[in-house]
């Protein structure tokens, strides 16, 4: 009888865990978005730094991005094609992101680039 009890408490866990574990998956799931910039020579270093204040602000402007990083090149590689900033921004679902790329503050920050940046590169990944 012990046994019968034991081997159903096992497939019902068995069966019950992996959509346990889908599930916890789900919610913990965390979307990089990773811009990285190649400034132009004529980009003083004011205006730099008023683009990486603006880039800060848009976490106050869109809901969504849920996380805000950057920082500047440090590799000693010299493998970094002339992109000097790195930008990472948190989301927690695609249509999360794709809210970001389409919001009108995101859309003039982009607009407000202009000569100043030479080169943008995106890539975005799911954490694993």
């Amino acid at each position: 009888m012990k046994i019968r009890l034991i081997i159903a408490i096992f497939l019902i866990f068995s069966i019950l865990l992996p959509a346990a574990n889908a599930q916890a998956a789900e919610k913990g799931k965390v979307l990089r978005h990773v811009v990285m910039f190649k400034f132009s020579e004529s980009a003083t270093p004011a205006t730099i730094q008023k683009i990486e204040a603006s880039f800060a602000a848009l976490t106050h402007q869109i809901s969504e991005i849920k996380g805000f990083e950057w920082g500047t090149n440090s590799s000693p590689e010299g493998l970094n094609q002339g992109l000097t900033h790195c930008f990472i921004l948190t989301f927690t679902s695609d249509k999360d992101r794709n809210a970001y790329l389409i919001h009108p503050a995101h859309k003039a920050f982009g607009a407000s680039l202009g000569k100043d940046v030479e080169k943008v590169t995106v890539v975005d990944f799911w954490v694993k």
